[in-house]
């Protein structure tokens, strides 16, 4: 896609007029693109919190550090307020737990699993649901809290 302009480089006259200062442009014009990104931005940026594992419980509070990254997707089991357990967003009977567990430990590099548990649920409750994961082939059991609860030495909030 070629373009050129002729000149008259013959012509005597001083007042050549705009014609014959016409170049063809060279340079890309990235406003729009710039425009697309930035909607793309704020659309992911919105929409990233909505990605969760969407089971509404209310977590206890604690000041413990947060565990670091990890490269898979994590794994998150989560026990509701009225004892229903699912993993990822999937309900799982407690019977069939154990064996559900294992086959998703046999496909996964990590052994590293969360679990959600609701504030209000028995300690015994949890310890079960505990027992299930170990048994199941976690051996790295992260508990997920919501951060900035009270702390031992009289610190927080």
């Amino acid at each position: 896609m070629g373009v050129s302009v002729a000149t008259n480089s013959g012509s005597r006259r001083r007042g050549r007029g705009r014609r014959a200062n016409l170049k063809p442009m060279s340079e890309i014009n990235v406003t729009p693109f710039v425009d697309v990104i930035l909607c793309l931005l704020i659309i992911f940026m919105v929409a990233a919190p909505l990605m969760t594992v969407g089971v509404p419980i209310d977590l206890p509070d604690t000041a413990a550090e947060a565990l670091p990254s990890e490269e898979e997707e994590p794994l998150t089991v989560t026990l509701a307020p009225d004892g229903t357990v699912m993993i990822q967003t999937t309900a799982v009977a407690p019977e069939e737990m154990i064996n559900r567990l294992q086959a998703i430990a046999a496909e996964r590099a990590s052994s590293r699993i969360f679990l959600r548990a609701d504030g209000a649920i028995p300690y015994e409750d949890v310890m079960r649901i505990m027992g299930a994961l170990n048994a199941g082939g976690f051996r790295e059991i992260g508990l997920v809290t919501d951060s900035g609860g009270p702390r031992l030495d009289g610190g927080g909030e």
